[in-house]
Order: structure tokens, then sequence, then C-alpha cells
């Protein structure tokens, strides 16, 4: 057993010596690793559209965000593009929701000035609460690039204000109503109307169309044209061409003959 007991003592031993040097080599290897340069260049986005509550992205409608890039550097510096992206509120598994489109710029910022860019976003996503990151690569006199984050927050995803007003809206309205009256007369005229008596149409139409004929004949005065086209000198037409034979009605079988 102590044989045992001194054999665990003597491997804790080693164990410890190698962890040691370890972490004294992985510290040098830390110290030689040469660090990333710092930029004196600033960038802070607003949003001129936000309310009180906090920034809220709009369906359909591009949201502006306004990034003000700060140059304390000795030297110009270039903005070559502004990206963001649309993540989940979960610190942990956060994950990403929606990348959004990169803007390219190419602009050239003087030392000791600043300048502001507009970026836009636009969405098309369900109402919820994300978190919205802005980031920019800009890049020094030397041709080294580097990722500056503008903005970094909650926003809300929310769906546009709809009035009756909108003439969408009203388009929409009027349609769906054209289609459904449309509906309605295709099952009155199909499945309700043959059940209900057809009205008929009285025969004294022809009559009263006649009467209104003879009125019109009637009233129409004769010309003087016409008047004096009739009168004519009769004395040498002969008198059984002007005075005809009237036929006369005879009862039985008897046929009425008329007499020169």
């Amino acid at each position: 057993m102590a044989r045992f007991g001194f054999l665990s003592l003597a491997l804790l031993s080693v164990q410890a010596l190698i962890g040691g040097s370890l972490a004294n080599e992985t510290a040098e290897k830390a110290e030689d690793v040469p660090k990333t340069p710092q930029l004196a260049v600033s960038a802070k986005a607003s949003f001129p559209a936000s309310e009180i509550f906090g920034v809220k992205i709009v369906n359909g409608y591009p949201t502006q965000a306004l990034v003000a890039f700060t140059n304390d550097e000795s030297a110009p510096v270039t903005v070559n593009l502004i990206g963001g992206t649309l993540s989940t509120l979960d610190d942990e598994n956060s994950q990403i929701v929606r990348n959004l489109t990169a803007t390219s710029y190419k602009l050239e910022v003087p030392a000791g000035q600043t300048e502001t860019l507009s970026y836009q976003i636009a969405t098309e996503m369900h109402p919820q609460d994300l978190r919205l990151s802005i980031a920019s690569v800009v890049s020094d006199s030397q041709g080294n690039f580097y990722t500056l984050s503008a903005f970094d927050g909650t926003v809300s995803v929310v769906e546009p204000e709809t009035s009756i007003f909108d003439p969408q809206i009203a388009f929409l309205y009027f349609f769906l109503l054209a289609c459904f009256g449309g509906v309605i007369y295709f099952f009155y005229t199909v499945w309700v109307a043959p059940y209900f008596p057809q009205k008929r149409k009285s025969g004294k139409g022809p009559e009263k169309a006649s009467g209104v004929s003879k009125k019109v004949e009637a009233a129409e005065p004769t010309s003087p044209a016409v008047a004096s086209a009739t009168t004519y000198n009769a004395e040498w037409i002969p008198a059984h061409h002007i005075n005809r034979p009237e036929a006369r009605k005879v009862k039985g079988n008897t046929r009425s003959k008329s007499r020169v």
C-alpha cells in the first residue's frame, strides 16, 4: 500500500511540472503574437425617424440610418462599405435572422474631419424585437482594412399603419366587394330566380302600338304639294271610271254581280 501511495504522488508531481511548463510556453507565445494596430476612426449610427420608445423598422418601407465617421488619424481613410445583420436577443445562443444588404461607398474621409453616410434598411418579416448590428469596413492610406461597429442595439420590426384612405386598401376593398357581388348575382340567377313565377306579357301591346300609329297618321297634316297633286280635270274622264260600283252582300249561295 505504501508503494502505491508513493507512485501516485510521483505522477501528480510530474503532471504539475508538465502543466506549469505548458502554461509558461502558452504565455510566451501569446506575448509573441503581434497586436492588431488600432485605427483612430469612430463610427456612430443614428436614426432620424426613431421615436421615444426606440427604433422601429417598418415592413415594406426603407428605414434610414445616418452613420457618422470621425477621422482622428493624421492621414485620410476610406469608407468602403456598410452592412448589417438582424439577430435574436438571446445573448448565449443568438442566431442571425436576416443579413441586411451591404452598400458600397468608397468615400474618403480627410484627416480630422467627419463625414455622414446614409444607409437604408428594408425588411419583410414578422413583427418582433431583434438586435440590429451595423458595421463598416474602413481602409487606411496603407491599404489595411478595419471593421468598425456603428450600432448594436434592440429594434422593433412592425407592420405599417393601415388607413381607409390608403389607395391600395381602398382598391382591395372595392375588388373584394365586386367579387362578392358577382358571386351573389350568380347564385341568384342560377338557384333562386327559376323558382319565382315569371310575369306574363299583356296582349294589348300591338293594339296600343297600332293606336299610336293611327294617332300619328291622323296628326300628320297634308302638305300643299300633295293636295295639288290630287287635283285634276274630271270632265274628260268617263263616268263609269269615276263612280265604281260597290259589291253587295247577298244571302245564300248567290254571287253578287256588278253591272256597269
